[in-house]
């Protein structure tokens, strides 16, 4: 257990923030964490927010004071900021303060970096550079209830105080082995990401693992749905399933209604749904029917076929030992998604995306002598 008994700062008034801010405007490296709700909404509901340079912790009230100036210019201001598994994170920054933390290092994929599981999580994070055990009791409890409780204030300070020694440890390491400007690359383009949430809305039906299953046509109407629950979601703020899922989006994009009966035949739609969603529904089939054959997306190949597997085998063969010989998990190199736009792209004849950076002067000659195999 751990035998720190941390030392923090409530801050519920605008002028208590900001005369923290001060306190540490000065520091190198400032750690965040946030506490949220999202059981009932789209964007996460702010319940605490906490951030330290060292072994005082200050502990935001998000729900007595909204964001000051001084606190936004904090998170942008030179200092590294310190996140761990940072996605969600970044979305409550975003919605709160209106800004992203940056220069930022996510100390889950520095771990990634440095050989280990890329999925650490942060008690186990914590374990293994400190040796210490956090409590875990407060993960779960209600944080928007006041007062909190003093175990989870202790809870919530620790969590940054314990970022900021184990960040010490990883950059000792990270830079031993010279890597640090991979995970700055990394960490930017985390913020880039969370920054275009609308253009992401774009590229959201490519997490559906049987597209192959559709015809471009199809898939157009299914990108088209997907992009606006995508938007109807964050304008009405509220859960994704709650609108509809991705698995009756599909289920309709399948069958093409071009009414509210054909409609009202596909598996799992009910009557409220069409008598609320009906029309757009319907209109986005029919422009999906009435797009252009050059405008519609490419197929996708289906991944059981002879040439696809082939293809992935060798890709996946060539980030593998690529991996090993760096020491780092595979899907710090290529993530799966990344590799099967490679071999579609091959598949069509079209140009490939090949990977940046530092990723391509390790990856790309042999990647692309590993296809040109298969050509021969």
């Amino acid at each position: 257990m751990s035998s720190h008994t941390p030392s923090f700062q409530w801050l519920d008034t605008p002028d208590a923030l900001d005369a923290a801010c001060e306190q540490v405007a000065n520091a190198s490296v400032i750690a965040l964490d946030t506490e949220f709700f999202r059981e009932n909404t789209f964007f996460p509901v702010p319940a605490l927010i906490q951030f330290t340079a060292g072994d005082q912790a200050y502990l935001i009230d998000p729900v007595a004071i909204p964001c000051t100036d001084k606190f936004r210019s904090l998170l942008q201001n030179s200092a590294v900021k310190l996140l761990h598994a940072c996605s969600e994170d970044l979305e409550v920054f975003q919605h709160w303060a209106g800004v992203l933390p940056e220069p930022l290092i996510d100390t889950q994929v520095v771990q990634g970096f440095l050989g280990e599981n890329p999925s650490m999580g942060y008690q186990k994070l914590v374990e293994f550079w400190m040796g210490e055990t956090l409590p875990k009791d407060e993960t779960r409890s209600n944080w928007l209830v006041r007062p909190l409780t003093p175990a989870q204030c202790h809870y919530a300070a620790l969590d940054v105080i314990y970022l900021l020694k184990v960040w010490m440890l990883q950059a000792e390491k990270l830079d031993a082995l010279g890597r640090r400007s991979w995970v700055d690359d990394e960490c930017a383009s985390l913020v880039e990401q969370a920054g275009r949430s609308v253009e992401n809305d774009q590229q959201w039906y490519t997490r559906q693992r049987q597209l192959w299953r559709l015809t471009p046509r199809q898939m157009e109407a299914y990108r088209l749905m997907t992009v606006w629950r995508e938007g109807e979601t964050r304008r009405r703020n509220m859960p994704r399933n709650w609108l509809i899922s991705d698995k009756l989006l599909f289920a309709i994009a399948e069958k093409m209604p071009s009414n509210r009966f054909e409609l009202a035949e596909v598996e799992g739609v009910k009557p409220m749904l069409i008598k609320k969603e009906g029309d757009a529904l319907l209109a986005m089939v029919k422009q999906a029917l009435h797009c252009e054959e050059a405008m519609l997306p490419m197929r996708w190949p289906d991944p059981m076929h002879p040439a696809f597997k082939s293809r992935f085998k060798a890709l996946k063969k060539v980030i593998t030992a690529k991996a090993d010989e760096l020491g780092v998990a595979p899907e710090m190199l290529m993530r799966r998604r990344d590799i099967e736009t490679l071999v579609m792209q091959d598949l069509a004849g079209e140009p490939l995306t090949w990977p940046s950076g530092w990723r391509g002067e390790y990856l790309n000659t042999e990647l692309a002598e590993a296809l040109k195999e298969l050509a021969s």
